[in-house]
């Protein structure tokens, strides 16, 4: 893989994970949900700063990021026997807790015994050079500062995403699926205004190639194809797709609108060999527009064919048996990668487009661990209206989880013997 297609992997990865989490992050601020850090990137932390009670990470590798909301696999901020450094205010109320005790931070030394940063705020323990057992209030929006030296807000409970509504909780879920088809819009808009002109996925054609089956059948440009075999079509997709499939020597009936008025024509597609695959054609292209209605509405039909696309590839994905073939995993998006980015800088945003429609739609599958999956619950939560016991959450999750990481190796392992 050359160098400029690893660069194009990391970018189309790094982006699409980021607007992904980019939409949890929004949802989840306008919910009152505590967010307590918003990272781009992976790993060692480069950069750092703290806005409105969230910390903004960069971090070293850029493929992708995450949103740390209060709840969501918290683990103790602190343990007992811990040395940290206190900061107060005026009425002696923790402001400032400081992990780093070894290192030269300010603040009061201080030897954890119990705390409670979740429901009582308070850290019991010792003062330096004291015997005396003291218990310290800690501000409701107190600031910890971790190891690695990122501060972050404490999470009392009231701020977790499980003190949400439920749906805030529904909205938050779905936001990071819905920024994916955002991104893939605005992509597609973008290039509706690059373009110098666009179609639309309708069935108007805008070329009859001479001496080919529709020339042949009496087909002309701006025909606007109304059905084949029976089969009403209204995009170019849905039409491509019929003709595609038919048998070898098939006779198909098409009706087509010209001038308002319905001619019924028949036609035998053909065989069309290219590099790496073979179709069947009928030798027309689709008409293109240069306006600049038809430029908005190319990014919104564009955005509407891939979503088809993807979900007929679903829906197709056990008919004649499930086969991890017709998965592809990180391998092959990396080789398709490659193949695009050697095409121009175009392709790979359409490729971008197309791969975050596929993010968005393969998150909301109902599995556990992925939006879809949490989406169920949510929906069962509102029917029952409780909350779901914590232990069978867990446990889905954690199944879903299971089952999401044993896929992914299978469809890795299929995809390098492939």
């Amino acid at each position: 893989m050359s160098l400029t297609a690893v660069i194009a992997f990391i970018f189309i990865f790094g982006v699409l994970v980021t607007v992904h989490e980019f939409g949890h992050f929004i949802v989840a601020k306008k919910s009152g949900v505590l967010v307590r850090e918003f990272a781009i990137g992976m790993g060692p932390k480069l950069l750092n700063w703290r806005r409105n009670h969230t910390t903004y990470t960069i971090r070293i590798l850029p493929v992708g990021g995450y949103v740390r909301m209060a709840g969501m696999d918290e683990e103790a901020d602190l343990e007992a026997g811990q040395r940290i450094r206190l900061q107060f205010n005026d009425n002696q109320v923790v402001i400032k807790i400081d992990t780093r005790a070894d290192e030269a931070v300010a603040g009061v030394h201080f030897q954890v015994d119990s705390f409670d940063l979740t429901n009582q705020l308070t850290v019991t323990g010792f003062l330096q050079d004291s015997t005396e057992k003291r218990t310290f209030n800690v501000a409701h929006d107190a600031i910890i500062f971790e190891k690695s030296g990122v501060a972050v807000q404490i999470a009392p409970q009231d701020t977790w995403v499980q003190s949400a509504a439920v749906y805030k909780r529904a909205l938050i879920n779905i936001a990071g699926p819905v920024m994916n088809f955002l991104l893939a819009l605005g992509i597609f808009i973008s290039l509706g205004f690059i373009q110098q002109s666009v179609t639309l996925n309708d069935t108007v054609v805008g070329n009859v190639q001479s001496n080919m089956p529709a020339d042949r059948a009496g087909m002309r440009a701006n025909d606007d194809i109304v059905s084949i075999d029976k089969h009403k079509v209204k995009t170019w997709f849905q039409m491509s797709t019929i003709i595609g499939s038919a048998t070898k020597q098939q006779n198909l009936t098409v009706v087509v609108k010209r001038h308002g008025e319905l001619k019924t024509l028949h036609m035998i597609p053909i065989d069309l060999k290219s590099s790496d695959a073979q179709q069947k054609v009928i030798g027309i292209t689709a008409k293109t527009y240069t306006d600049f209605g038809a430029r908005v509405k190319y990014g919104i039909v564009s955005t509407i064919a891939v979503v088809q696309r993807v979900w007929y590839a679903l829906s197709h994905l056990f008919t004649g048996g499930f086969s991890l073939n017709k998965l592809g995993g990180p391998v092959s998006i990396a080789k398709q990668t490659s193949t695009v980015a050697k095409t121009g800088f175009l392709n790979i945003l359409i490729f971008m487009a197309m791969l975050s429609v596929n993010l968005g739609i393969m998150n909301l599958i109902p599995i556990p661990a992925l939006d879809g999956g949490k989406l169920v619950l949510n929906a069962i939560e509102a029917i029952i209206r409780r909350p779901l016991p914590a232990s069978f959450e867990n446990g889905v999750t954690i199944a879903g989880a299971v089952f999401m990481i044993a896929l992914m190796v299978a469809v890795t392992i299929n995809d390098l013997l492939r």
